[in-house]
């Protein structure tokens, strides 16, 4: 498999102008992998090892579409889910809060009123809560944190991308399904999509569940120094709010590999197209399409789609559906043209401050399309 020799150099210089120390990027068109390109080291230590294709990355918020969002529209289809009802019918603790009035629709769509991000890691530690703790207690404890947060707008009047809706989300899911979240996932869609590696809180040492599976830490690209728990994390999830529910959430905390993440990709996309799939494909039409009751939003149900400017860059057609991570991940998925390209850094090495990124994820987007699609006459 030949990468292209412009695809290359442009990886290998944003690993030498600091973007990130080291990146997976896999491209697939029309079921088939047209290339998959490596460049840098797992660390920004000059005797780290070299990336490899099997190199394992903090997800962060790919979470939400590749778990949350897929167990959501699964359970849906199940009849154990509507996407109008309000939550409160979920969350009881929601009750009498103007959040209880939100739908699923709402959560998905980032139009809530809930704010995007609170320190509930620190709030807990105020109230002697220990993060990773007894689960069910730190749940409830970020469940009580959501109840009482105001609504900084009017529900439906905007968009604004919220990771508290997401934890709800997460537990609605756990709710209705019985069990956490990395159980569900495990159970519901890695499985039987046999997307390996794909999980949540991958080392023995990040988990407090006996039976999780162990993957050796020199797999993993590691993210920031943490000074509240004074090491790299590797292996441990970056977000704090996550980590403070012992790594499995409804907003980050997911870990994998690009092969994994095509594997939910790939159900997806042929869903999508109404073959044999996992996924309903009514609603995942549904979920893909931007929601037009949200003014200005580029918002589908958990997916983002194209808006200019966009981390897809110039070309991918307004059909095409993707979703960002903050630790530098990324995935979008053009369904006019059957392209799906996963993007996986550790960008916030050494610090979360590094915005590189921003400019290199469209640059690399047009570059994808201009080698895999136009010179192949798809487009």
């Amino acid at each position: 498999m030949t990468v292209p020799d412009v695809i290359q150099a442009a990886m290998d210089q944003a690993v030498r102008d600091g973007v990130f120390p080291g990146a997976v990027l896999v491209v697939r068109l029309s079921g088939n992998i047209r290339f998959l390109a490596v460049c840098g080291r797992l660390s920004a230590e000059p005797t780290s090892s070299p990336v490899q294709a099997s190199t394992i990355y903090d997800l962060a918020s790919l979470t939400k579409p590749l778990v949350t969002v897929t167990l959501v529209l699964v359970l849906i289809q199940k009849g154990r889910l509507q996407l109008d009802v309000p939550i409160k019918s979920l969350l009881v603790e929601l009750d009498r809060v103007p959040i209880g009035s939100a739908s699923l629709r709402d959560l998905l769509t980032h139009s809530t009123g809930l704010p995007g991000w609170r320190p509930f890691h620190e709030r807990l530690e105020a109230k002697g809560i220990v993060p990773g703790g007894t689960d069910s207690d730190v749940r409830q404890a970020v469940l009580e944190c959501i109840r009482e947060e105001p609504l900084i707008y009017e529900r439906g009047e905007k968009s604004l991308y919220s990771d508290l809706g997401f934890m709800l989300l997460g537990f609605i899911v756990e709710r209705v399904h019985g069990s956490h979240l990395d159980r569900s996932f495990e159970e519901i869609v890695a499985r039987p999509l046999q997307a390996k590696p794909l999980l949540f809180t991958p080392t023995v040492a990040a988990s407090s569940r006996v039976d999780a599976p162990h993957i050796d830490r020199s797999m993993i690209a590691p993210t920031e120094w943490e000074a509240r728990r004074g090491r790299f994390l590797r292996g441990e999830v970056h977000d704090e709010n996550a980590a403070a529910m012992g790594g499995v959430a409804g907003h980050a905390g997911l870990f994998g590999t690009a092969e994994a993440i095509l594997a939910v990709s790939g159900a997806w996309l042929n869903a999508h197209h109404g073959r044999s799939s996992i996924l309903d494909h009514k609603l995942v039409r549904e979920f893909t399409r931007r929601q037009m009751q949200v003014p200005a939003s580029s918002w589908a149900l958990g997916w983002d789609t194209p808006s200019a400017p966009s981390s897809s860059g110039r070309y991918l057609s307004p059909e095409s559906f993707g979703h960002l991570g903050y630790t530098g991940t990324s995935l979008w998925i053009d369904p006019k043209r059957e392209l799906e390209v996963v993007l996986l850094t550790n960008r916030v090495h050494l610090s979360r401050n590094n915005d590189a990124i921003r400019a290199f994820r469209p640059m690399i987007h047009d570059l994808v399309f201009q080698e895999c699609v136009r010179l192949s006459g798809e487009s």
